[in-house]
């Protein structure tokens, strides 16, 4: 890792000792697509997909959410040797021996992902320095300022507009390379964060711009739109959601782009540990609150049916949206436990919250507590581009019925939802306004925040959403759990016939056999605050009740290391830091 005041450490001018200069690199095709496969190393190896949430619990609080809790001494991400290796090829592929038309290709996917590290970065920091060539020691720009971020957002723009241009490749059914359709779908989440951060933060000054992003967006989706990629139904409303996560082999119908992985070679991770593992892990949870989102399966809220407040875990799982039962451990959830199908109920010394996650999760235990797993990972999906359509429509306000059919209704359909399908919504849901969105009145805007919120939950938008939103506040919701009828009453939390879970204030509760005994009194034996209490209600379960997330708005942003500020005064901090 570099910083920018020392990206000369980092020179990619320094060639492998058996080669007497870089024109074996740029001379070749090979060695052009040999040195941009170096660029996909941008992208995440397998992790448990989630950031920072207003829907997710963890068994710990980020420090960045607690007040005084983060400063930038801690702050990190200052990091520019990525982008000194995608420059110094963007500025030596220019050999005549290889066909402007083959140099424009991978021109097109080292703009790519330039553009791809800027725009993480852009969200992480705001303003930065716009380099578009390697950097040497004496150079100026080395302590330079930041430059706007219209120069920046724009500067990414015209790199994915080249790549869309110039990559030859429109799909790839292996969804492991980059393809032009991939880079259209990364211009339209790009579009659609820069158009609606410009519209709702308006301190930026940016609004007057923001429906050209939006429109932007709009049309980079409808490019992957014509590409003849859909959403992919052909396991059934059960099963085809959650199949996409648990497959080796991504399902191409959908999936443009995945980090793929294959056991037999020896490539695996141990993505199993951090949805199975006490240890291992943030253990991630979906709050109640979340789960209430989900809607009936005849397309009506949840929260619109008396009594719902009050709904034990089995009651609230039927009849709801399929993608419930294929992102938590619902009622009839089954493991394969030496070679036979188990049923098993929600894991209380891991789920947090009552709701466990199997999204990602491969069904056997046998992949649970070592490094095999080989499932792929998507990162970009056609229900994403689908969802960057429909929102970006929306905020301009022309959105159509026949918009949100092909859309909203498309996904909501696959998820065996079945009423409300073919029109956009005209009221909005007060539970979903009241609980999340109160400054939001727009049916429409509300309805596919529902939807983005579901169908992407677990897959790392969560964060960048909030941000682009200027919704903040969200983050600092309760991490509210399930609703517990009765106190030291054991409970089939499966429909297994068998006693799985007892909830109980009692630290040395008189125990039955194989029921898993959670203490969700107070305090602890030594004194200290139990991390599972109950509301005051007395019913329903409350995770790190006493410890406080707050906000502020320069959360928005990461303060600029302070190592770096050290280097390069030019910088300047960011708002707040």
């Amino acid at each position: 890792m570099c910083s920018l005041a020392f990206l000369w450490a980092c020179d990619m001018e320094e060639l492998p000792k058996a080669t007497v200069s870089k024109e074996p690199v740029f001379r070749t095709e090979t060695g052009l697509k040999m040195y941009t496969n170096s660029f996909y190393n941008q992208f995440p190896a397998y992790t448990v997909r989630y950031t920072t949430s207003y829907y997710i619990a963890t068994n710990e609080v980020v420090k960045y959410l607690t007040e005084n809790g983060f400063s930038a001494e801690e702050s990190s991400g200052w990091d520019w040797g990525t982008l000194r290796n995608i420059n110094y090829f963007i500025v030596n592929c220019n050999s005549p021996a290889v066909p402007a038309r083959t140099r424009n290709h991978y021109l097109g996917i080292a703009r790519f992902f330039r553009a791809y590290f800027y725009f993480g970065m852009m969200q992480r920091f705001g303003d930065l320095p716009w380099i578009n060539r390697p950097l040497e020691v004496n150079d100026e720009r080395l302590y330079a300022g930041r430059d706007s971020r219209t120069l920046i957002a724009d500067s990414i723009k015209a790199d994915l507009d080249f790549a869309i241009a110039h990559i030859l490749k429109e799909r790839d059914e292996t969804c492991s390379t980059i393809t032009r359709t991939v880079a259209a779908a990364f211009k339209s989440r790009v579009c659609l964060w820069e158009g609606t951060f410009r519209k709702y933060h308006t301190e930026a000054g940016l609004t007057a711009s923001a429906d050209a992003w939006l429109k932007e967006a709009e049309e980079a989706a409808r490019l992957v739109m014509k590409a003849g990629y859909r959403v992919y139904t052909a396991d059934g409303v059960e099963r085809s959601y959650r199949k996409l996560f648990v497959t080796q082999k991504p399902v191409s119908d959908e999936v443009l782009y995945a980090v793929t992985f294959d056991g037999k070679l020896g490539v695996s991770h141990s993505g199993n540990r951090g949805w199975t593992s006490v240890t291992f892990g943030l253990c991630p949870s979906l709050t109640r609150s979340f789960v209430h989102t989900y809607l009936r399966r005849d397309g009506t809220p949840f929260t619109a049916r008396a009594g719902y407040q009050t709904t034990s875990f089995i009651e609230e799982c039927k009849d709801r949206d399929t993608r419930l039962a294929q992102t938590i451990r619902t009622p009839g959830f089954t493991r394969i436990s030496g070679g036979e199908a188990v049923q098993t109920a929600p894991d209380y010394a891991y789920a947090i919250t009552g709701y466990h996650t199997c999204k990602f999760t491969l069904d056997d235990t046998q992949y649970d507590n070592v490094d095999i797993c080989d499932n792929n990972v998507p990162l970009f999906r056609y229900a994403e581009v689908l969802l960057n359509y429909a929102e970006a429509k929306a905020e301009q306000g022309t959105l159509t019925d026949e918009d949100w059919k092909t859309t909203i209704g498309t996904l909501r359909a696959r998820a065996g939802i079945t009423g409300g399908l073919d029109k956009k919504p005209t009221t909005p849901d007060p539970y979903l306004q009241s609980r999340f969105f109160p400054s939001v009145s727009n049916p429409e805007i509300l309805e596919i925040r529902r939807e983005r919120a579901i169908e992407l939950s677990f897959e790392g938008f969560s964060w960048a959403d909030i941000c682009r939103w200027k919704a903040g506040d969200a983050a600092t919701k309760v991490w509210d759990g399930i609703y517990i009828p009765e106190l030291d009453v054991p409970y089939d939390m499966n429909g297994d016939g068998k006693l799985d879970v007892c909830f109980t204030l009692n630290p040395k509760p008189q125990k039955v056999p194989g029921v898993y005994y959670l203490y969700v009194g107070k305090t602890l034996e030594n004194g200290a605050n139990n991390n599972t209490q109950l509301a005051d209600d007395g019913h329903t379960i409350v995770f790190m009740k006493d410890q406080k997330r707050t906000w502020n708005d320069k959360l928005y942003f990461h303060p600029i290391p302070a190592n770096d500020l050290v280097m390069n005064p030019a910088l300047k901090q960011n708002p707040g830091w």
